[in-house]
């Protein structure tokens, strides 16, 4: 059996050793050395070519793209350009009204036709079938368009 002044925990008081350590061998945690990969190594192993799909036969590596943006504003830029220029539009609802005037303004869901033959209309966009300019479907007979029109600029 061992002695009582053992480190073992199960032989003695577990302080019955205390005497031989000191307490810089006990407390300093300052002096320990982490154990971890350095972050540039990392970098440098993710930087390198991995196969085919970052250039391996000389090509280029290929970026990878963004997902597209959920709106392109390309329906505001149309109003916007047609209510400076102050352009004649027709407008072709749903329930297959034909309504002419200029776009005065407009917002996400809704647009004010200025007529001149008739009241201001605030229009829902839900409603309008199609729009396009006066002028594109002057040569074209009204009959064409229930069907598909070939001067539809704008669909809504």
């Amino acid at each position: 059996m061992p002695a009582s002044g053992c480190c073992l925990p199960w032989v003695g008081s577990p302080w019955s050793c205390m005497d031989k350590i000191s307490m810089r061998d006990i407390g300093d945690s300052s002096n320990r050395k982490l154990i971890r990969p350095s972050l540039s190594k990392l970098r440098e192993q993710s930087a390198a070519p991995k196969g085919h799909a970052n250039g391996q036969n000389g090509a280029p590596p290929r970026e990878r793209r963004g997902t597209p943006p959920g709106q392109t504003n390309a329906e505001n830029f149309y109003y916007v350009k047609q209510m400076q220029n102050r352009t004649a539009m027709v407008v072709v609802l749903t329930d297959g009204e034909i309504l002419k005037g200029v776009i005065e303004w407009y917002d996400k869901a809704c647009l004010k036709l200025n007529r001149e033959d008739g009241a201001n209309l605030v229009i829902y966009k839900d409603s309008i079938k199609y729009l396009y300019k006066a002028a594109e479907k002057g040569a074209q007979s009204e009959t064409s368009v229930n069907g598909a029109a070939a001067g539809e600029s704008m669909t809504a």
